[in-house]
């Protein structure tokens, strides 16, 4: 299994959400796709209010606490996070995904995925096998995770010139319940006071929901060519090829059989997202997500309450759907300066001048994986190196849903972090 590497730190483990804390916090993870869970967590600076129980608050903005929660009009929906868009909803996600990948053809690009029948017989006789292990990265899983992150939106407001000075909202479409699920305590102070507040809303609900039929078909394939890359269990003899053993694993190696006992809580977030005596946050799901901050975050996300995953990381590996809705959530959120990998696939980004002077062009599959990891520029299609096998998947992908990608650049070579 390939390790996921992090963005700003090469010692970094796991994935994290970048959009979100911003320097503070999130800036660590994202580029996070994967690394080596024996590494050290990178200091991430996290100074953030302590979480308030759930409970009504007014609309005024200042007077919420972190963890609280108010039901919005619709008039203060619009105003506050730019209406709910009805192409957005969750009712159509399902047509989607089937549209832009069927059943048949998602079970044929991966035979092998944990839990299916060819994966059983795979790991027969294997120190991981489990006879009880269901069809973890099942189809409906992924329909299911695109039609729940579908409800959520996200909102990151930080001040001008200081990234790392943020609030971060998330918003219920059904029952229109905001919650403020993080703020650094510098936010309010009054030397930020006085700067303008920049603000992002990510309605999770666009996935396969932007750009043309074939932008939809591209950004489905690129986030199932790079988790492939990533979970992938098999090797150039494998049966079938190597590309047939995509999405084979869903634990890091080291962390599930205790090779590395760490417990992966980092001590500059350990007060926003304290670690439960007894759990550890390696990397799990299809993006491995890693490190208490990670799941403190795209727990709040998920379920408004940080809570959730922090006190159960194990549910990560054990609820398919869940994976698939952590992954998507990765997928789908900017992380400045980075956009978000499916803003690059569907044409809603444009790089600027210092963007293209770093090679970062032209927006595609190639710039989707710097998005993701950093580590991996000015690379090229060559033996040993990671993008072969990612591009080898994209190929793969795309052809089985009758798409020529021909011409796209697929490599980083040229490519700087950006």
């Amino acid at each position: 299994m390939r390790e996921w590497k992090l963005p700003f730190s090469e010692k970094i483990v796991g994935r994290t959400l970048t959009a979100a804390l911003g320097a503070a916090l999130l800036v660590t993870p994202l580029e996070v796709l994967a690394a080596p869970d024996s590494a050290a967590a990178a200091a991430a600076s996290t100074k953030t209010a302590a979480a308030a129980k759930s409970e009504s608050a007014p609309l005024n903005k200042g007077d919420m606490g972190v963890g609280q929660s108010r039901v919005l009009n619709d008039k203060q929906i619009k105003q506050l996070w730019n209406g709910i868009d009805p192409r957005f909803l969750p009712d159509n996600a399902i047509a989607s995904v089937k549209a832009v990948l069927p059943e048949k053809e998602y079970e044929a690009l991966f035979p092998y995925r944990l839990g299916s029948p060819e994966w059983h017989k795979a790991a027969e006789g294997k120190e991981y096998n489990d006879p009880n292990q269901g069809d973890y990265y099942a189809y409906q899983n992924l329909i299911g995770a695109v039609t729940a992150v579908a409800n959520i939106k996200y909102k990151v407001s930080y001040r001008e010139g200081s990234p790392g000075v943020q609030e971060i909202y998330r918003l219920d479409k059904k029952t229109k319940k905001e919650t403020l699920v993080a703020r650094t305590d510098d936010f309010n102070k009054s030397a930020n006071l006085k700067k303008k507040v920049i603000t992002e809303i990510v309605d999770f609900g666009s996935f396969l929901q932007e750009g043309s039929d074939r932008d939809r078909k591209r950004d489905l394939a690129a986030l199932l060519a790079n988790l492939s890359h990533e979970t992938g269990g098999g090797a150039a003899d494998s049966p079938g090829g190597e590309l047939r053993w995509g999405l084979f694993w869903n634990q890091n190696i080291a962390g599930r059989t205790g090779a590395n006992m760490s417990a992966f809580v980092d001590p500059a977030s350990a007060k926003l997202y304290p670690g439960v005596a007894g759990k550890r946050y390696y990397g799990r799901g299809p993006i491995m997500m890693s490190w208490n901050f990670n799941y403190g975050l795209i727990s709040s996300i998920i379920y408004g309450d940080k809570n959730v995953l922090l006190k159960n990381p194990e549910s990560v590996a054990e609820d398919g759907k869940l994976g698939f809705m952590t992954a998507l959530i990765f997928w789908l959120t900017p992380q400045a300066p980075k956009p978000s990998a499916h803003d690059v696939m569907v044409g809603k980004w444009k790089p600027d001048k210092e963007q293209t002077a770093k090679g970062l062009v032209p927006p595609g599959f190639g710039v989707s994986v710097m998005v993701l990891n950093g580590l991996e520029a000015n690379l090229g299609e060559v033996d040993g190196s990671p993008i072969k096998r990612r591009a080898g998947h994209y190929r793969d992908i795309t052809a089985r849903m009758g798409l020529n990608v021909i011409g796209e650049k697929m490599d980083t070579l040229g490519m700087k972090p950006f």
